[in-house]
């Protein structure tokens, strides 16, 4: 059940990172919805690795092949089924992690809950699952745009201690996939790269935060009090690899701020709703959005995974050095900026459905 999320848009990943194949299953996309394999292509060529010397040089071309629900370039409102096949899968580059733990990575705890492990690039672990929900989340995209005019674009912030400055309201796509950082502040990026490239050359990594925003959102999406849409939007951000921490609005900073300082005033909008002059509160009051932009961050750790020599355990519990092998990002936030839109994406499908069932 763990592969699972979404009530009415739901999706189910499969495949390892070594194994034949990953992919996912969608159910509960509405019918009638313009889809190709070249608008999904798109989106996994974000994600894809070997993209620029900040990724891993692993060489795969991702290419999505749609096998159900979809007839003469729209979707049935049957299952989708996508599928993409691992090419480049090199599991020899991993022997040595066959009995040894790497630190900080779900092997011992992988192990530890299941009693068995595929030991070859992480498995299930692998970030290379995040291509089922990418794939997934390019036909959310197009659903939110189409059905009720929402954008959802997401860059990274900052790597390590270099913080990007962005204008939320303004930064496009375009703009953000620039960089070969993602990162559409020039300076900070250039910085960015800098700092990756010296972690890279002494075979370090570092991490830093993703930021994203939804703009477009109607008012009303979301669920109390289990499923408050900033709930779903953690649940699902948290579900990324590496990710370790997650704010909306003011986050964290808003405990600095005192209540007449937070409070976002209403005033009349043109458009005949109320809207804020402020949006500490990241566009969603009460679990539920309010019309103003969603805007989520993400904090992502260094990779786990490096070539510095490290002390572990092995599957005997002796004391063990580990230099660990295979391919790896040495920061793996230009690569994540494509899942975190995907999971929002997602969610925010998921409630603009479940909204229009309540509706009527």
């Amino acid at each position: 059940m763990g592969s699972q999320t979404g009530q009415l848009f739901r999706l189910s990943t499969f495949g390892e990172s070594h194994g034949g194949a990953v992919g996912v299953v969608l159910d509960g996309c509405p019918p009638r919805l313009e889809i190709s394999e070249a608008l999904i292509q798109a989106e996994l060529d974000r994600r894809k690795p070997g993209q620029s010397r900040f990724t891993t040089p692993r060489q795969e071309e991702d290419r999505v092949e749609i096998v159900s629900g979809v007839f003469e370039g729209r979707t049935l409102g049957t299952p989708i089924a996508m599928i993409v096949r691992n090419e480049d899968a090199r599991p020899d580059a991993y022997e040595d992690m066959k009995e040894k733990f790497r630190p900080s990575h779900a092997d011992y705890t992988y192990e530890a809950k299941y009693g068995i492990r595929n030991w070859q690039g992480g498995g299930r672990a692998s970030a290379r699952e995040t291509i089922g929900r990418v794939a997934a989340g390019a036909i959310a995209r197009k659903l939110l745009h189409e059905r009720c005019g929402a954008e959802v674009v997401a860059w990274v912030k900052q790597v390590h201690d270099v913080e990007a400055k962005v204008d939320a309201l303004a930064v496009g796509q375009a703009r953000v996939d620039e960089s070969l950082v993602r990162c559409p502040d020039r300076a900070a990026s250039a910085e960015m790269e800098a700092r990756i490239d010296a972690a890279r050359e002494r075979g370090d990594s570092l991490g830093g935060v993703v930021e994203c925003v939804a703009r477009g959102v109607p008012p009303g999406l979301g669920e109390p009090v289990f499923d408050k849409l900033e709930a779903d939007l953690a649940r699902a951000l948290m579900s990324l690899p590496a990710s370790k921490g997650f704010e909306i609005g003011s986050g964290f900073g808003g405990t600095r701020l005192t209540g007449i300082e937070h409070n976002d005033p209403f005033v009349p909008g043109e458009d005949g709703k109320p809207h804020t002059t402020s949006n500490h509160s990241g566009g969603v009051q009460g679990g539920i959005s309010n019309g103003e932009p969603i805007l989520v961050r993400v904090a992502f750790k260094p990779t786990a995974t490096i070539r510095l020599p490290q002390d572990t355990v092995d599957r005997q519990n002796r004391a063990v050095t580990l230099a660990a092998g295979g391919r790896h990002d040495p920061c793996v936030l230009p690569r994540a900026v494509p899942m975190v839109e995907a999971m929002v994406c997602l969610v925010l499908a998921d409630h603009w459905l479940r909204q229009r069932a309540l509706a009527g």
